[in-house]
């Protein structure tokens, strides 16, 4: 079991998500913000690898406009090897790594112009971590999409438009369930259409399911993830008292998160921490799991 947190380290004093406005679009700018946001992301990965934090979901926004027509420089070619030297660091030191594409990642879309639109982002993605070298362990999720009005529509439509991707970016894929359109057992019905893997959101389960206990899913969600999959990934959060419901903490309850490795102790995933003060939740959720015999085989498999 590794843990870790997605995409900002609000420790280090840098962000990996530099971008800018469209409209000042140039390559001269491009050029920059991506330097200096795969020169943060290093930073943010050492950090991390000094903290035990061995699991984190780099920034969509890494390269920015890159699945956008305006972007018609050779970003791939021009950092090869500023991505390459991430992913060795990346390898040497145990990491998981995956990404989130934003909401507008829609395959299942009745509109054609946003399914092209998705695929762009994915291709960018998966670009990203095939650059680093990583094997298919690293993965891109994603969730089902949208009901349109017709739920077994829309999950028609989406296992028709999985179908069309290329290996490459399936190789990469996993959908996760939402709090409000799509649970736990519909990524599953959609396993069994497509073969892509589920991630579990434990948050969202607590907020929309079909009455069934997170850790009764464990074993079902597990056997989605194949062996060029690696183990599972989880997000976890919990609910921010005060705020509408299903907004995420802003730090980590130490005795709920307790409560959750207790009960889910037979099976073994990578957790990330969906929470947003980010690694200092991290960090805390690693003290509350030092004991926790995942974490112990992970560490003496990564020696």
């Amino acid at each position: 079991m590794r843990i870790g947190y997605p995409c900002i380290n609000r420790s280090i004093g840098c962000t990996a998500s530099g971008t800018f406005r469209l409209a000042s679009y140039t390559e001269e700018r491009l050029k920059e913000t991506v330097k200096r946001n795969l020169s943060c992301l290093e930073k943010i990965l050492q950090y991390n690898c000094e903290h035990a934090m061995l699991f984190f979901r780099i920034t969509s926004d890494l390269v920015p406009f890159a699945s956008h027509p305006i972007c018609t420089f050779p970003w791939q070619i021009h950092f090869a090897k500023e991505f390459r030297t991430l992913g060795e660091y990346i390898r040497q030191h145990g990491f998981r790594i995956s990404m989130h594409p934003d909401q507008f990642v829609l395959l299942n879309a009745p509109d054609e112009g946003v399914f092209h639109r998705s695929i762009a982002d994915l291709v960018y993605q998966v670009k990203v971590l095939d650059l680093m070298g990583l094997d298919t362990t690293a993965k891109v999720q994603i969730h089902v999409g949208g009901l349109y009005g017709d739920k077994p529509l829309s999950m028609d439509r989406f296992s028709e438009k999985y179908a069309l991707l290329d290996p490459v970016i399936k190789n990469r894929l996993v959908i996760e369930n939402d709090e409000r359109l799509y649970t736990i057992e519909d990524c599953l019905a959609l396993h069994e259409r497509t073969g892509i893997p589920v991630i579990a959101d434990s948050f969202h389960h607590a907020l929309h399911n079909n009455g069934e206990r997170f850790v009764d899913l464990l074993e079902p969600i597990r056997a989605t993830w194949k062996t060029h999959d690696g183990i599972p990934m989880v997000d976890y959060s919990s609910q921010e008292p005060g705020k509408r419901v299903g907004a995420h903490a802003e730090h980590i309850v130490p005795e709920e998160f307790r409560q959750f490795l207790l009960e889910t102790r037979q099976a073994d995933f990578d957790i990330m921490l969906e929470i947003k003060d980010k690694e200092k939740s991290a960090l805390a959720a690693l003290g509350i799991a030092h004991d926790d015999s995942r974490l112990i085989t992970r560490k003496n498999a990564d020696a």
